[in-house]
């Protein structure tokens, strides 16, 4: 395989994509001609990866598409991707320089690459980002129940509570019967939820958003959730290490499990008093054990393994 780095910048409609270290450039539309054209375009590169941001709905078609013809790809984060923008001091901002510049990140810093998903995966993952906003819907709906005088406005609004609720139980009810129907899925679902504090809710959340538990090290499982610590020092001075990045969505999967193991999980309830009798803060304690709980969920379904007490 030749070094050829390719970026791509998605847009609604049409694809720019810039190929390094020969600097060929190419502008597709966004649709199965322009997916087709690319491929073509890249066949005889010999491309180590295709570096792309998301870009809400409309880089799903194109992933799908090079995933299924069997292309490396790089989904970087569109924060780190404009920082690194901006440390190469190019200011200006148009497609075709963010394909270069895509192209330039993907072969200095080497993002991993993606591992196909299955359609069910991606069936799940359009189910959850459902849930979530009905979530976020239910929540207003409430708020906005204190503020209403009204009572006709009072009656539309239990209605359309009681129509999120009808909702969130039937895309509940569709993510665990697909789940149910995946043997693979199935069996990580059960060791997960044999985890105490682990609810069902929990257990799906984290095989939607973070289908890489298992295949990780401990280390790479605490980072790409957002609990690693980062540690803050310069010469003398030392601060106050902190949590960032990762996936926010996971972190807040785990908040409450971590609130029960703290309570009825035998070692995590030893380690939040361990840490809160050293002088830690209870958010610090409890981010531990978040921690401790992606750790302990990775290590368990890389050994294919249901969680069982320490024996004394």
């Amino acid at each position: 395989m030749n070094d050829i780095t390719i970026g791509a910048d998605i847009s609604k409609d049409h694809i720019d994509l810039h190929s390094l270290p020969d600097g060929q450039t190419l502008r597709v539309s966004n649709d199965r001609k322009g997916f087709a054209t690319i491929v073509r375009w890249i066949t005889e590169k010999g491309v180590a990866r295709i570096v792309y941001e998301p870009t809400g709905p409309y880089h799903k078609a194109f992933e799908q598409f090079m995933m299924a013809q069997g292309l490396p790809l790089s989904k970087v984060n569109p924060r780190l991707a404009r920082r690194f923008c901006e440390a190469t001091g190019r200011l200006a901002k148009t497609d075709r320089i963010d394909a270069e510049l895509l192209a330039r990140y993907g072969q200095l810093l080497e993002p991993r690459t993606l591992k196909a998903n299955p359609q069910i995966h991606n069936d799940l993952k359009e189910l959850h980002a459902a849930r979530l906003a009905l979530i976020k819907d239910r929540t207003a709906t409430k708020n906005r129940a204190n503020n209403l005088t009204s009572p006709l406005l009072k009656r539309h609004n239990a209605d359309r509570l009681a129509q999120v609720e009808r909702q969130l139980k039937a895309v509940d009810h569709a993510i665990m019967t697909m789940i149910g129907a995946d043997a693979s899925l199935s069996a990580r679902f059960d060791i997960l939820v044999s985890i105490p504090g682990v609810s069902q809710i929990t257990a799906f959340t984290l095989l939607i958003e973070m289908p890489e538990l298992g295949q990780l090290d401990e280390k790479a499982a605490a980072a790409l959730s957002g609990l690693a610590p980062m540690t803050r020092q310069s010469g003398r001075w030392n601060g106050r290490a902190f949590i960032a990045g990762g996936r926010a969505i996971v972190r807040q999967a785990l908040y409450m499990p971590a609130l029960v193991a703290c309570r009825f999980n035998p070692n995590l309830k030893a380690k939040y008093h361990q840490l809160k009798a050293a002088g830690k803060p209870p958010k610090v304690a409890i981010t531990a054990v978040m921690r401790k709980l992606i750790i302990l969920a990775n290590a368990l379904l890389r050994n294919k393994r249901k969680w069982t007490p320490k024996s004394a």
